[in-house]
């Protein structure tokens, strides 16, 4: 079987980590693993199969012979060397905002659009979604298929992951401060104190009054999935660790009704659904970390919405995984099978 030489880009932080983690879980097909990040990481290893793999620095680094970049350093450091990269023929799947609306550039979600991915030979960048848009798309995705979906109101609840290290650093905190110690505490990486709170806030505001967090969604769902489909979006970062969860509403074009969604939704790709309320069965963020697929529950009737056309549904996933990582480094394996050989 043929080997890949792969660079992972930003592996110093928590989402690099995971992609090299994922890589040997699922046994990718890595020839060569390089580790890149800026020079203050350069020097620090991470394991890779047994072996420390030394980070190098990424600003003197040639991309010439890496086929296959995994890019996660932010968006302003992938504005600059994801195009040198490309121009070296590797070819680089970034999960950073930067690229994902240009209509050069693939937007992909495999179970969703894995067509789109053939789209990268007109630039050599394939784009990864917004964390909190993979895994709602990845359930609209059949349910669009067999409905027909007019409207998305989705309200998140996001973990503090998503914001990196230093917000995980800083929930653990103000959590040990206020209950184990009493002391008040001080938001440093967060708007508001995040221990035992939510904000209603993810990124800066608009001029149109909602933050960039919510207009990713909007815009993201609207080019993965349909252009047509109307988005609206309230992002909440709440006191969790890792997962996202999200309260999803659609408005459908033909009625469905929620028995058939979640038969539907139990045969799709890269969807579990837990949905017995008898039973008291649905899926917590705090029991879908550490896992890959998206969990659906709590799929009922919208009674808002007549003749069967509308669906309200809970729907959580691990961020760092399939709402980075996972779907990074399976945007690389439909790549080499359908691509690169």
């Amino acid at each position: 079987m043929r080997t890949y030489s792969v660079a992972v880009v930003g592996a110093s932080g928590n989402v690099g980590r995971e992609i090299v983690n994922i890589l040997e879980q699922r046994n990718f097909p890595v020839g060569k693993l390089t580790l890149l990040a800026s020079h203050r990481s350069a020097g620090k290893s991470v394991p890779f199969r047994g072996e420390e793999l030394v980070i190098q620095d990424l600003e003197t680094f040639d991309f010439s012979g890496t086929d296959i970049g995994l890019f996660s350093p932010g968006a302003s450091v992938s504005k600059i060397h994801a195009p040198r990269a490309a121009a070296a023929g590797c070819v680089v799947i970034d999960n950073t905002s930067f690229f994902r609306m240009d209509p050069e550039i693939p937007l992909v979600v495999p179970e969703v659009n894995p067509k789109a991915i053939a789209q990268y030979k007109k630039r050599g960048i394939i784009s990864n979604p917004n964390c909190s848009t993979i895994q709602m798309v990845v359930a609209l995705k059949p349910l669009h298929k067999a409905a027909g979906i007019k409207r998305v109101v989705v309200d998140t609840y996001q973990a503090v992951s998503g914001a990196g290290k230093a917000a995980i650093d800083e929930l653990y905190a103000q959590t040990r401060s206020k209950f184990m110690e009493g002391e008040e505490v001080s938001p440093s990486n967060f708007p508001k104190e995040i221990a035992f709170n939510l904000i209603p806030q993810i990124d800066t505001f608009l001029e149109n009054g909602y933050t960039k967090e919510e207009m990713k969604m909007v815009n993201e769902t609207k080019k993965i999935l349909d252009p047509k489909i109307k988005v609206t979006a309230t992002a909440v970062r709440v006191g969790v660790f890792n997962s996202h969860s999200e309260a999803i509403t659609i408005e459908t074009k033909k009625p469905l009704s929620a028995t058939k969604a979640r038969k539907i939704l139990a045969k799709s790709e890269g969807i579990e659904v837990v949905d017995d309320p008898s039973t008291l069965a649905y899926m917590t963020p705090a029991e879908a970390a550490g896992t890959d697929v998206t969990y659906v529950s709590r799929v009922r009737q919208d009674l808002s919405i007549k003749k069967n056309r509308g669906l309200t549904m809970w729907v959580v996933s691990d961020n760092l995984r399939k709402g980075a990582a996972l779907n990074a480094v399976q945007i690389a394996e439909v790549l080499i099978r359908d691509h690169l050989g």
